[in-house]
């Protein structure tokens, strides 16, 4: 039997893979309507440290959920999930195909599987949490999250910040596990056919190059002037999502005098390639998901080829 849903394409991979790239190609070659997937994009303010595309690409390329927030406002999967789905909603119905790029796992996972009956996002209990963080460390939280809910906290890896401080906050605004909740959600059907690809270098060592790399480039092109402008407004501090991102966490702390430039740029690509490491445990998990070799010099020839073959 035929499924009759609309096309949707995701196209995820690891930090430094070249994602951008090769969603402008599919853009321009075959009219596909670009979503992103990156919880660092969508803040207005911040656009060196998160590799958003310049202002040349986005002319070329324009890409949805870009810029839509500010940094002190925190968003979150659900709210991904919302804006997400009527972006596709509007692409489909116009006739084309929205091409969801980025490398927000959890974004891909729950758009797909729905957030369940949590809370909406609390910036007070963020900051709160955020705090504690600070002063305990992250291997505190990730314990105080094996007590009030076990079953996360085994799930959950205690180096995955995003995921021990969500689970927390459900746990603290509802009163109950996240599990818990997780578990009376129904599940229902994808209103897209699903497309999965994945780009990322076939040698680890490659990705480690590129991201060493970029974030080198990224100092040089003034991401420490980035941070230090949006470290001057009140309202932001390193309780919140925004500025925990990975680049810009460590950028602030080297403002704030905890590391000179050398150990700033060792910090940066040690936490960027525990990133890619953790969107690549990710990847290994997604169903049915088509690999590309980024380094290959025919990879972008195997992208498209894999988006015809889907019907695009």
């Amino acid at each position: 039997m035929s499924d009759s849903r609309p096309l949707a394409i995701f196209l995820m991979g690891p930090t430094a893979a070249g994602k951008t790239d090769a969603a402008i190609a599919l853009h321009e070659r075959l009219g596909c309507e670009l979503i992103s997937v990156d919880s660092a994009m969508v803040y207005r303010g911040m656009d060196i440290g998160s590799a958003k595309p310049s202002a040349l690409e986005l002319k070329r390329a324009p890409h949805r959920l870009i810029d839509i927030r500010d940094p002190a406002s925190p968003y979150s999967a659900a709210d991904f999930r919302q804006d997400a789905l009527n972006e596709m909603r509007q692409i489909s119905a116009a006739g084309k195909v929205p091409l969801l790029v980025g490398g927000t796992m959890l974004y891909f996972k729950q758009l797909v599987e729905g957030v369940g009956n949590l809370p909406a996002a609390s910036a007070k209990i963020r900051a709160w949490l955020g705090q504690r963080w600070q002063e305990e460390g992250l291997c505190a939280l990730h314990r105080a999250l094996a007590e009030v809910d076990p079953d996360a906290g085994q799930r959950i890896h205690p180096n995955d910040p995003q995921r021990i401080l969500r689970a927390l906050e459900v746990y603290y605004a509802s009163g109950r596990p996240m599990s818990e909740l997780w578990a009376e959600q129904e599940v229902l059907p994808f209103p897209w056919r699903v497309v999965s690809l994945a780009l990322a270098p076939a040698h680890r060592e490659i990705l480690h190059q590129r991201i060493a790399q970029r974030f080198a480039l990224m100092l040089e092109e003034g991401l420490i002037d980035e941070v230090a402008t949006l470290k001057q407004r009140e309202d932001l501090h390193l309780g919140l999502p925004a500025m925990r991102s990975v680049g810009y966490r460590q950028v602030w702390e080297y403002l704030d005098g905890e590391m000179d430039r050398a150990a700033l740029l060792e910090r940066g690509v040690i936490a960027t390639r525990q990133l890619a490491k953790r969107q690549l445990t990710w990847l290994r998990r997604w169903k049915d998901l088509r690999w590309v070799d980024s380094q290959q010099a025919d990879a972008l020839d195997n992208v498209l080829k894999l988006v015809r073959e889907s019907g695009a």
